[in-house]
């Protein structure tokens, strides 16, 4: 009887819960018409921050976001992953797999992948926001905290 007890008590409960997902969250369903038009090989022509010039930022804890001018980027939209290279001078050497996509509120998911890892097994990644897509060109813009103040940065592509 006392089992039995437990058991209801433990069903309650488990069922009574809801889960606390953040409503922010990305959503889970892909945007595949954003995704095909930015198959191919891509390059960044710009990083601006709207507003402010004067602050330094590490983009994706990999170098200076200025650094990431010129940087080569190869998208392969039926498998979700890609390339991403930086051969600025006076910048560091990078290269990376990644794996991508870009959900229905036009959120871009982005993961580096280390050679022989999974991506499931990477629990960190970055969501930008995908603007202005054309045919030739878009950006993505990412949202930072500067002593307080959420500030953009936009990262400008151009199609190879």
């Amino acid at each position: 009887m006392n089992k039995v007890f437990w058991i209801s008590l433990f069903a309650i409960f488990l069922f009574s819960c809801k889960s606390s997902a953040p409503t922010s969250a990305p959503s889970t369903a892909l945007n595949r018409s954003s995704q095909s038009a930015i198959k191919g090989n891509w390059h960044i022509t710009n990083v601006s921050y709207p507003g402010s010039e004067y602050f330094k930022v590490n983009s994706f804890q990999v170098a200076d976001s200025k650094c990431f001018v010129g940087s080569t980027w190869s998208f392969i939209p039926n498998n979700n992953k890609g390339t991403v290279s930086l051969s600025q001078e006076g910048c560091p050497a990078f290269s990376s797999p990644i794996v991508w996509s870009i959900d229905k509120q036009g959120m871009f998911g982005l993961k580096f992948v280390n050679p022989g890892v999974k991506a499931k097994t990477i629990t960190q990644g970055y969501f930008l926001r995908v603007a202005n897509q054309t045919e030739n060109s878009f950006q993505l813009i990412d949202m930072i905290d500067v002593a307080g103040q959420k500030k953009d940065i936009i990262y400008q592509f151009e199609k190879n």
